[in-house]
């Protein structure tokens, strides 16, 4: 039954609100936000707790009671917090939550994740109002700190006693948006990889020519990783692989050089010591052995004077912690498909997410999780300027969330 005017005007409403709380990292007001999601449970009587298991930084836990508590629960996961923003190369305030003519809403957060947060609540408001009685508990979780890194929210939160007490079965969390007609989902993520090269070698006038100097054995590794870099971004750009499948490494710092007091540095000496930090995301799939081989014999070769530090968001997880089984031996993935197609949409083929969420912690505990944020004709925006969901695809989303609610907590 089509919602009234008045009705989406209330929905599309709370979500502005909701946007409008400054929840930005680095100091996002968590407590205004805690305040507001529970008056918000409060409405459509759902139980409520706010959680700290770091001082300051609240998980707010809602419950909706099934009838039989003694089947495992359903957690729909979001987090509260949203990257920082350049206010002036947005075309509305980021904080606004202003709705252009095209019925776009602008704000931090409309994609990544307040959008989905919200949906999940109007979803259960609208099953409440229709009298549904979910067989399976639902619960909702608005956590914190996971745009950098979620070690203060959701990593304490599933190693705590009240998480295992919740005997969870599956775990709904972030995606992202499609720009076609159907839904993305997600069933993994690349782990990331934090690599930092030091070379070293003879110090020297800058005229001189040296074998082996700091820079030459950095410049010839940083040469290496660029021509490996290369080989995986041709499977992408040639449309072999999807995001998610690739090694992507990036140069993230390089230091090297003598400073002057003016902030300059030394033009006439060649450095004893240069380095060089990378960002690396590798798919749950890649052998890891195989790549920390490359990194020991061509990247940062002891031969050539080189050292490496490197840390692994994988490291000691086992493999089937790392990507949800997409088979039949996990029910919920056709569950999701025929709910979502119940509710006028498809779903695309899964895939493996090209960043990191708050899924992998949940996966790490031995729970299925899957990424699924309901917008579809819509660019990725996430982090980007100008982020926006527009009011369509935001009540379509909740419809969504209703059909898939029926369908995981009605699953015996």
């Amino acid at each position: 039954m089509a919602l009234s005017a008045s009705t989406e005007t209330e929905i599309i409403t709370r979500f502005q609100t909701y946007l409008r709380i400054n929840t930005v990292q680095p100091d996002p007001d968590y407590i205004a936000a805690a305040n507001f999601i529970i008056s918000q449970a409060k409405s459509i009587s759902l139980e409520s707790q706010s959680i700290e298991f770091v001082p300051g930084k609240p998980i707010v836990l809602l419950r909706w009671s099934g009838t039989d508590p003694s089947l495992p629960a359903v957690l729909l996961n979001s987090h509260v917090d949203v990257v920082t923003f350049e206010e002036e190369k947005w075309t509305h305030p980021p904080l606004g939550a202003e709705i252009d003519e095209e019925g776009k809403i602008y704000a931090r957060g409309t994609q990544d994740m307040k959008s989905v947060g919200m949906q999940y609540l109007e979803a259960i408001r609208k099953l409440k109002a229709s009298g549904f009685e979910p067989l399976r508990s639902v619960y909702v979780t608005f956590v914190p700190d996971e745009v950098i890194g979620g070690v203060d929210g959701v990593a304490k939160f599933v190693e705590s006693e009240t998480f295992k007490n919740m005997n969870i079965a599956i775990v709904l969390d972030e995606g992202l948006p499609s720009p076609t007609d159907s839904y993305r989902v997600f069933n993994g993520e690349r782990n990331a990889w934090s690599i930092q090269i030091k070379a070293v070698g003879q110090p020297g006038h800058g005229s001189k020519l040296y074998d082996n100097s700091a820079m030459e054995n950095l410049t010839k590794s940083i040469e290496s990783i660029m021509r490996f870099r290369a080989s995986e971004f041709d499977q992408l750009k040639t449309g072999l692989e999807a995001d998610g499948d690739v090694v992507s490494i990036n140069m993230v710092y390089l230091k090297a050089g003598t400073p002057t007091p003016d902030n300059g540095f030394v033009m006439n000496l060649q450095p004893s010591e240069a380095e060089a930090g990378f960002d690396m995301r590798v798919p749950p799939d890649v052998d890891s052995e195989e790549l920390e081989r490359r990194l020991v014999l061509e990247w940062a070769s002891p031969a050539r004077n080189m050292s490496f530090e490197l840390w692994r968001s994988d490291q000691g997880i086992p493999k089937k912690h790392l990507v949800t089984a997409k088979d039949n031996s996990n029910p919920w993935w056709e569950l999701l498909e025929n709910a979502v197609k119940e509710a006028g949409g498809l779903i695309s083929e899964p895939e493996i997410f090209p960043a990191g969420t708050d899924s992998r912690y949940f996966r790490r505990a031995g729970l299925p999780a899957i990424g699924f944020s309901p917008i579809s004709k819509t660019p990725s925006l996430l982090h980007d300027h100008n982020e926006y969901v527009s009011q369509s695809e935001y009540l379509k989303g909740i419809d969504m969330y209703v059909s898939i609610l029926k369908a995981y907590t009605s699953y015996a």
